[in-house]
């Protein structure tokens, strides 16, 4: 079976015994995404996301396949399953929360999901964060080189950093405004203190599977095998200690402060209905280079998701305000598939481990309404963003939250969700 294959799991028609569940905007049963939590009065364990709760498979480990797996309080050992396996359990727990015959044997073991506490849904062994939003990487060239804002290798290379997997945390958890060094423009030396252009980075994270041995490529037609899932990603960047320090070798303190992650993955399987055509290549580029080039990657590459950003300023939040959308656009545009990125990665023999994060970069729409940063949304600061209640916003100021959301549609099939990928701004130490 393909991975862009679809099959019973997939059926619009079926519906759920769970309360809640059925047409839920992010978790009916189409989805069954997986994650980490811990119940009100245990510890964490393995569950999967149900309308608005959370079936515990741990507690069920010996009805279904991959027992072994789903034993842990991480998911790197079901990361690590051969997709066929991860496949009979996507069917096996579908079955369990669609027969009615099984809820009263099942229904013990949901919990509220506002109940429980979420967690980091792996051990994240490594993080590499791509740059592949054309749009956003053309707009923030802009503002440095107006003439030529792509540097030669972009098209035909997947650009990328590696991240610091030590300070990823889940939704919900604070970030603390970080200090470092950055130097104005009118200043003769650098200064060191808290940065006064916090930004926000709405992306995908792209969960690792199966790995590779040290030495062997992952060639672009079995990159897809090495994918678990997905997940929202805001890669907070401070622009100000970015500008000072990225030269010659790139990002440091201005991104290794904290990124946040949306804690459910929703797994490569449930995704194979919203898999899309790769978008063509602009007239004049070139085509990529053969170890990136696969018939069915180009078929099947792109993904039908719009993501959203919105922010609830400390104002809104003191006057009961609902958050203000900044922003929504699909995630087509980017500029590499999720395939030619893990076959990038890998290529030189570099070892990709299960429970591994990437992150695709910023992703932005051609027009304003789908900027994936303030960076862009203020033209770098010189045009403030206009907000309800007579606010204003170039950059993120403290008490500021952000929320990423995702939702993935095609017509005849039911839409799933990301759940949220929010957290708060805190003073600097």
């Amino acid at each position: 079976m393909s991975w862009w294959t679809t099959d019973e799991t997939h059926d619009p028609a079926r519906t759920s015994w769970v309360d809640g569940a059925n047409g839920h905007a992010d978790f009916p049963i189409q989805n069954l995404p997986f994650g980490v939590f811990s119940p009100p009065d245990g510890d964490a364990r393995i569950g999967v996301a149900i309308g608005d709760s959370i079936l515990d498979l741990s507690a069920l480990a010996d009805q279904l396949p991959a027992s072994d797996a789903l034993r842990y309080n991480r998911l790197n050992a079901l990361f690590a399953l051969p997709t066929e396996q991860r496949r009979k359990l996507r069917h096996a727990i579908s079955g369990m929360l669609s027969d009615r015959a099984m809820a009263d044997q099942v229904r013990p073991h949901l919990h509220a999901a506002a109940d429980c506490a979420l967690h980091l849904p792996a051990q994240i062994g490594d993080y590499t964060d791509f740059y592949v939003g054309i749009h956003h990487a053309n707009n923030i060239g802009r503002q440095f080189r107006p003439d030529n804002p792509l540097l030669p290798n972009y098209k035909y290379v997947p650009i990328g950093y590696h991240g610091r997997a030590s300070s990823i945390r889940p939704s919900g958890v604070a970030v603390r405004r970080p200090l470092g060094q950055r130097k104005p423009p009118e200043a003769d030396t650098p200064i060191f203190g808290p940065s006064t252009r916090l930004d926000y980075e709405l992306e995908l994270g792209v969960w690792i599977g199966a790995g590779n041995d040290l030495g062997t490529p992952i060639p672009i037609d079995q990159a897809a095998d090495h994918v678990a899932g997905f997940c929202l990603l805001n890669d907070w960047s401070a622009r100000d200690f970015q500008a000072w320090e990225y030269q010659p070798l790139g990002p440091f303190l201005a991104k290794n402060f904290q990124s946040t992650i949306s804690p459910w993955v929703v797994t490569a399987e449930a995704m194979a209905p919203f898999r899309l055509p790769q978008p063509p290549r602009p007239q004049g580029d070139p085509d990529p280079l053969p170890y990136l080039q696969d018939a069915a990657d180009r078929q099947h590459g792109g993904l039908a998701l719009t993501l959203e950003v919105s922010i609830l300023t400390a104002a809104m939040r003191a006057r009961g305000g609902a958050p203000h959308r900044l922003s929504t656009g699909p995630a087509s545009n980017m500029y590499w598939t999720v395939q030619q990125i893990v076959a990038h990665h890998a290529s030189n023999g570099c070892n990709l481990s299960p429970g591994d994060l990437l992150g695709t970069g910023t992703i932005s729409a051609p027009d304003r309404s789908g900027y994936g940063s303030l960076m862009e949304l203020s033209a770098g600061g010189k045009e403030p963003v206009a907000l309800p209640g007579g606010e204003s916003r170039t950059f993120l100021e403290d008490g500021d939250e952000i929320i990423l959301r995702a939702s993935a549609t095609v017509p005849g099939f039911a839409p799933i969700g990301f759940g949220e990928c929010r957290a708060m701004i805190c003073p600097a130490p």
